[in-house]
């Protein structure tokens, strides 16, 4: 069981910061290369790895969810970031909403990202 519990937590810190780094990695010049790549690579999982797993499919959720299954949690939130909210602030937020706003905030970031890169590779060229 230590094990799962360190893997919980390990999940637990690596998404959230993932999560974090999607949000606000295009900020820094030396992370935006990176930022862009994490933020295509959370595209994919959701679209094309979601034809197969269900729109919004993310591995690192999946493996977390399995952990926590392993440690007896059975009731699991809708997404992530809603588990995230209903751990720290003990609010249940419906899940349509945290969709939302989880879906604006990335295409933010992304559009960011997009736009800080090609004007980065533009100024080197």
């Amino acid at each position: 069981m230590v094990f799962y519990e360190l893997l919980n937590i390990f999940f637990l810190i690596f998404h959230s910061l993932l999560i974090v780094f999607n949000l606000l990695g295009w900020i820094w010049k030396r992370t935006r290369r990176w930022n862009l790549a994490t933020l295509l690579a959370t595209a994919f999982s959701w679209t094309v790895l979601g034809i197969w797993y269900g729109f919004g499919y993310c591995p690192c959720t999946h493996w977390h969810w399995l952990v926590r299954r392993k440690l007896g949690y059975t009731r699991m939130s809708h997404s992530y970031i809603q588990f995230l909210i209903q751990e720290f602030t003990g609010y249940e937020v419906a899940a349509g909403l945290v969709d939302a706003v989880t879906a604006g905030c990335f295409v933010l970031a992304l559009c960011i990202s997009i736009y800080v890169n090609l004007r980065d590779w533009r100024t080197s060229a």
